[in-house]
C-alpha cells in the first residue's frame, strides 16, 4: 500500500474505504474484509450515522496500523461543538483517536477561524492527528489557510474523469495540501464511458481501475466505497502498472464539471 505525506509529517494510505452509505451489518462486514484483505484507511464521517459498526470492525485489528477519516458535520461547527462531537466520534470509534479530522462542508454561518480553532485543540490533545477540511472550494481554502496555514493538511473533494476541479487540484497542490477523491468511480457513472472502457481493454484492467490509477497518477488519495470482496480486490491492484500521458489526456478530456451528488 502506498502512502502520501502530509505537510505535518503525518502519512495518509493512497486507498482507503470509503463508507458513505454503508450501513449496517453490511458496513461491518465489508470493513473488516477490507482490512483483512490489506485495507488500512477507512473514511467515515458523523453524519453517515456508521461510526459504530467501523468501531465494531476493526475492533481487534492493531488501531497502530489503521488510518481513519472522519468529518464534523455542518451543525457542530462551534468551537465547543466541535469538541463534543468529536468526542462523540471516538466513542462510537471505540478509539482514542481519529487519524483525520475533516470540515465535512465550508458555512457560512460559522468563521472557519473558530471551527479551526477547536480543531487545533483536538490535536493539541491527542484525540485528532491531522486537520482536514472537504468541499473546500480556492476561496475557502485561501480562507482556512489564512487562519490556520499549519493545520490544514488535507482536502476531500468530489473527484472523477467526469468531474475534473483542476484550480482546487492546482491550488492545493501549490500549497502542500494532500487532495483526497470522494466518489472517484462517479458513482458508477463514468465505468460505462467508451475512453475509459478502451483504455481499461488496452491494460487489461477494468474500468474502476482504470479512474482509479488516473486520480492517484494526479497525486490524490483515492476512497472508493465497495462491499463485494470482488470490488474491494479489484480496488487494490492499481499500483502496479501506469497509464501514459495519452490516456491521461484522454480521461482529462472527459471532464464535464458533472457532480453526481446532484
Amino acid at each position: 500500500m502506498n502512502d502520501f505525506k502530509l505537510r505535518d509529517g503525518n502519512k495518509i494510505p493512497a486507498l482507503g474505504l470509503g463508507t458513505w452509505q454503508l450501513t449496517g451489518e453490511t458496513c461491518v462486514k465489508a470493513v473488516r474484509k477490507a482490512i483483512e484483505l490489506g485495507y488500512r484507511h477507512i473514511d467515515t464521517a458523523e453524519i453517515y450515522g456508521n461510526q459504530r459498526e467501523i468501531g465494531r470492525a476493526i475492533k481487534g485489528f492493531p488501531r497502530e496500523e489503521l488510518f481513519i477519516t472522519s468529518k464534523v458535520w455542518t451543525n457542530h461547527l462551534r468551537y465547543e461543538e466541535v469538541l463534543g462531537a468529536c468526542e462523540q466520534t471516538l466513542r462510537d470509534l471505540g478509539t482514542e483517536y481519529v487519524d483525520l479530522y475533516l470540515i465535512h462542508w465550508p458555512s457560512e454561518e460559522v468563521p472557519v477561524r473558530e471551527t479551526l480553532e477547536a480543531m487545533g485543540e483536538l490535536k493539541r490533545r491527542g484525540m485528532v492527528r491531522s486537520v482536514g477540511v472537504s468541499n473546500f472550494e480556492v476561496g475557502h481554502l485561501r480562507e482556512a489557510l489564512r487562519v490556520a496555514r499549519d493545520l490544514v493538511v488535507n482536502n476531500q473533494i468530489e473527484f472523477h474523469p467526469y468531474r475534473y476541479p483542476r484550480e482546487v487540484h492546482e491550488f492545493c497542490r501549490r500549497e502542500g495540501i494532500v487532495v483526497t477523491a470522494y466518489s472517484p468511480l462517479g458513482r458508477g457513472r463514468v465505468l460505462q464511458d467508451p475512453v475509459v472502457r478502451e483504455i481499461a481493454k488496452k491494460h487489461a484492467r477494468t474500468p474502476a481501475q482504470v479512474c482509479l490509477r488516473w486520480a492517484l497518477q494526479k497525486g490524490a488519495v483515492v476512497i472508493p466505497k465497495a462491499s463485494s470482496v470482488e470490488h474491494l480486490r479489484e480496488n487494490l491492484q492499481i499500483f502496479d502498472w501506469e497509464l501514459s500521458e495519452r490516456d491521461m489526456r484522454m480521461l482529462d478530456a472527459l471532464n464535464r464539471n458533472l457532480s453526481v451528488l446532484e
